[in-house]
């Protein structure tokens, strides 16, 4: 099977958001993803990217992603953080998943960082084995913590009532 790895243009942003919508399928929430098309074009090529991504392409298909962006730890300095590795379904075990994972790794190499951190769901085994053949050490000892745009709006406004 011969593939490529490349940077993702904003040509791509179709295909990547059908991996998204792919992998919130595999995780169990396929109502989860909002990011739209025109957020991904404006979000990741504007003047100020938000992400970086590579992609996989397949008979000139775009079969996986590596999307990311640049983090800051205040213990190690410069990291990045690899938001999805997403191969398609149908090409999950032909290499694709271990190139882009490659391709990211030298990426944060090339840029000097400290650390590269993600997350990987707790039940999902093939991807936690994936991780620790590549050297990738599983913290299972720290949770993830978010705020929904709901919960940030909730938390402005009783910050606003507050300083009334």
């Amino acid at each position: 099977m011969k593939f490529t790895i490349r940077k993702a243009t904003k040509n791509d942003m179709a295909a990547v958001l059908k991996l998204i919508k792919q992998l919130a399928e595999y995780e169990k929430e396929p109502d989860a993803v909002e990011v739209t098309v025109a957020d991904l074009e404006k979000d990741g090529f504007g003047e100020n990217p938000a992400f970086f991504c590579y992609v996989a392409e397949l008979n000139n298909n775009v079969e996986g992603i590596a999307l990311g962006y640049h983090r800051y730890s205040t213990w190690k300095g410069r990291a990045i953080h690899l938001e999805d590795l997403i191969v398609n379904q149908n090409l999950r075990g032909s290499g694709i998943g271990s190139a882009l994972f490659d391709a990211f790794v030298k990426h944060g190499y090339q840029l000097g960082v400290k650390r590269i951190n993600w997350e990987v769901l707790d039940w999902n085994t093939p991807a936690i084995n994936f991780y620790e053949s590549k050297g990738a050490k599983v913290m299972r000892d720290w949770d993830v913590v978010q705020m929904s745009e709901d919960s940030i709006k909730k938390y402005i406004a009783k910050l606003n009532n507050a300083n009334i």
